[in-house]
C-alpha cells in the first residue's frame, strides 16, 4: 500500500506500562491526522481507562474491526479483544504481556499484509511477555523472524546522530563470541542500504568502534581489534563503502568524533546506546533496519516507575511517529531533495509535548 498519507499502525505495549499515556498525549493533537492515518491495535476499554484519567487531553477514536472501515480523518483504534482485562499500572502482570503479544501481533499481520505502511510499536517488557507465541528478546528479533530476513540491524537515531548495533540484547559474558568479520560485514551492509534508501544519504560516512577499552592499545587490551574488526573494515572499503576505524568509543564520543559520520556502529547494547541517549536528550527513535516493511519505536522502555502518574514524556514517541512517515516517503520516492517537510510540523509538536511535560 503506497499513499501520498500513510497509513500508520501503532502496537498498544504493556497495558501496565506508560505505551497508552503516550499514544493518547500524542493523538490528541489532531494536526498529526494531517500527515498520517493512525491505527492503533488494542481494545476500546484499555484506552478508555486511561483516558478518564487524563481530561485535559482531547483525545477521540473510531472504533473499526475491518480494515476497509479505516476513517482517514480519524485516529482508528482496531478492536484486538473485547474481554474486560485488569490494568494495574506499574505493577508486572501476565496480562500485560499477553495482551502486548496480541497487540503486536495483529499489528505486525495487517503490516505483512500491507493493510498498514508502517508500524511504530509502543514499549513492551521482556520478561512478561514470553510465552510460547513469542519467544524472542525483542521487537527486532522478533520481526527478523516473522519476514525471515537474513539479519536486520538494531538501530536509534536523533536527527543526523545514528547509531547501529553488532549486538543487541546479549549478556556481556557472551558478547565477545558474536564479534565475527561475518557479523560486523552484515551490519555494515544493512546500515550502508539503510542509510541510502531510507536516509536518503548517497554517500554515507560510518565509523566503527572497537571491542575493548583503547580499541584494543594495539594488542594490549584484546585482540579482536587487529584479528576481527581491522579486517571487516577493509573488507568493506574493497566494496566502496566509507567504512573508518575502529575508534575507542570512550574518546570518540567525548571528543564528539560522530558528527563527522552519518552513523556510527557499536560492538554491543551499552557501548552504544549510554551515550546516545545520553546525548538524543529523549528525542531518539529505535528502527529496526534491514526488513522490507518499516518499524520504529520510540528509544525507551515501559517506565513503570512512572506509569499511571500520567507523567511520561511522549516526545520520543511522537518522534517515532513523525521518522515513520519520514522514512515511508523517502522509500516511495516522495522526496525528490531528500529533505524532511515535516520537520518545522515536528519541532512544533515536540515543544508543545516538552512544555507540557514541563507544567507536570
Amino acid at each position: 500500500m503506497s499513499t501520498a498519507k500513510p497509513i500508520i499502525g501503532i502496537s498498544c505495549g504493556d497495558l501496565n506500562g506508560i505505551g497508552i499515556e503516550l499514544i493518547i498525549k500524542t493523538f490528541s493533537d489532531n494536526r498529526i491526522l494531517e500527515q498520517c492515518t493512525p491505527v492503533i491495535f488494542a481494545s476500546n476499554k484499555v484506552f478508555n481507562y486511561y483516558r478518564k484519567g487524563m481530561p485535559d487531553y482531547n483525545f477521540s477514536f473510531q472504533s473499526v474491526k475491518e480494515y476497509n472501515k479505516i476513517n482517514p480523518k480519524q485516529v482508528n483504534l482496531f478492536q484486538c479483544w473485547e474481554e474486560d482485562v485488569a490494568i494495574n499500572p506499574g505493577q508486572l502482570t501476565p496480562e500485560g504481556g499477553k495482551y502486548a503479544t496480541i497487540s503486536l501481533q495483529t499489528a505486525v499481520a495487517a503490516l505483512t499484509q500491507k493493510h498498514i505502511d508502517g508500524l511504530v510499536t509502543a514499549p513492551i517488557h521482556k520478561k512478561n511477555i514470553q510465552s510460547t507465541e513469542f519467544s524472542f528478546t525483542g521487537h527486532t528479533p522478533y520481526l527478523k523472524n516473522i519476514f525471515g530476513a537474513n539479519d536486520v540491524l538494531m538501530m536509534l537515531f536523533a536527527n543526523d546522530f545514528r547509531v547501529g548495533l553488532v549486538t543487541e540484547h546479549v549478556p556481556i559474558a557472551e558478547v565477545s563470541k558474536h564479534i565475527t568479520k561475518e557479523n560486523i560485514l552484515s551490519k555494515l551492509n544493512i546500515l550502508y542500504k539503510s542509510l541510502q534508501t531510507d536516509f536518503g544519504i548517497d554517500k554515507p560516512r560510518i565509523a566503527v568502534l572497537g571491542l575493548n577499552p583503547h580499541a584494543g592499545d594495539e594488542g594490549l587490551i584484546g585482540s579482536e581489534e587487529a584479528l576481527i574488526i581491522k579486517p571487516a573494515i577493509k573488507e568493506a572499503k574493497n566494496k566502496n563503502m566509507l567504512v573508518f576505524g575502529p575508534y575507542s568509543a570512550d574518546a570518540f564520543f567525548a571528543r564528539r568524533s560522530y558528527i563527522q559520520f552519518d552513523a556510527v556502529l557499536a560492538m554491543y547494547h551499552d557501548q552504544g546506546l549510554i551515550p546516545f541517549k545520553s546525548l538524543a536528550i529523549g528525542e531518539g527513535v529505535n528502527y529496526t533496519a534491514g526488513l522490507p516493511a518499516i518499524r520504529t519505536s520510540p528509544d525507551h522502555g515501559v517506565a513503570f516507575d512512572i506509569a499511571g502518574k500520567y507523567k511520561a514524556d511522549n516526545t520520543s514517541f511522537l518522534t517515532a511517529i513523525f521518522e515513520c512517515i519520514d522514512i515511508i516517503n523517502r522509500r516511495n520516492g516522495y522526496f525528490e531533495n531528500r529533505t524532511n517537510p515535516l520537520r518545522k510540523m515536528t519541532n512544533v509538536m515536540l515543544a508543545n509535548a516538552k512544555d507540557e511535560a514541563i507544567e507536570e
